[in-house]
């Protein structure tokens, strides 16, 4: 599935299917760990935020808090106006994650649901995501978490998480699928995995190596 790391791809998906759709869990799944990570004062980074309804079920729950960024300009453009009435502190912006418009430790947490994932599926995939991975770090304040969901094992994704240059201790959680999946898996790399998600959660300011 290379085309889920082209701007192209997305632009033409929005246009043809504009109704939401979420990438393997909806909040009520993560809700726990979301809940232990950030408060409803958190000021959140969205990565990648398409038309999930992620963000609007966190709004519903207190985090009022949240910037969206898009690479698409139409699905950018769509929850602008479908969110409108949200308040000054809830908005969409186009945006490419790898190279972001925001000044540094501008935010409290990052959370990216698959966006990872569907770089790494892409042409460079490696040096895209490790670019997206650098930015995130970059815009995150010094206690700052950044909460990837992923369907990616371990072994997988640790090489691009724990790197020397990124001050945050990492640990792994796991969610179950939902029983009606909205996780396709993006590429075959993981297709034996179990059935769950992985929450890579990546505290900046803490001791590396401690496990939570």
């Amino acid at each position: 599935m290379s085309q889920y790391g082209k701007a192209e791809y997305w632009e033409e998906r929005y246009t043809r299917d504009p109704e939401p759709f979420d990438w393997y869990q909806r909040f009520a799944g993560i809700k726990d760990l979301v809940q232990a990570c950030f408060t409803p004062e958190s000021k959140l980074l969205n990565v990648g935020a398409g038309n999930s309804r992620l963000s609007e079920e966190m709004f519903d729950e207190g985090y009022q808090n949240i910037t969206n960024i898009d690479i698409s300009h139409v699905v950018t453009k769509a929850m602008q106006e479908k969110y409108k009435d949200k308040g000054p502190n809830f908005k969409y912006l186009h945006m490419d994650a790898r190279a972001m418009e925001f000044e540094d430790g501008s935010f409290d947490g990052a959370i990216d649901k698959g966006t990872l994932d569907a770089i790494l599926c892409g042409e460079s995939s490696s040096s895209n995501a490790q670019k997206v991975i650098q930015e995130v770090h970059r815009v995150l304040g010094p206690k700052g978490v950044y909460f990837a969901i992923s369907y990616g094992l371990p072994e997988h994704r640790l090489q691009y998480l724990e790197k020397p240059e990124y001050d945050w201790n990492v640990i792994v959680k796991q969610v179950h699928k939902p029983t009606i999946s909205t996780s396709i898996a993006i590429t075959n790399e993981d297709k034996d995995a179990p059935n769950v998600h992985y929450i890579y959660i990546c505290t900046k300011g803490q001791q590396k190596g401690v496990k939570q």
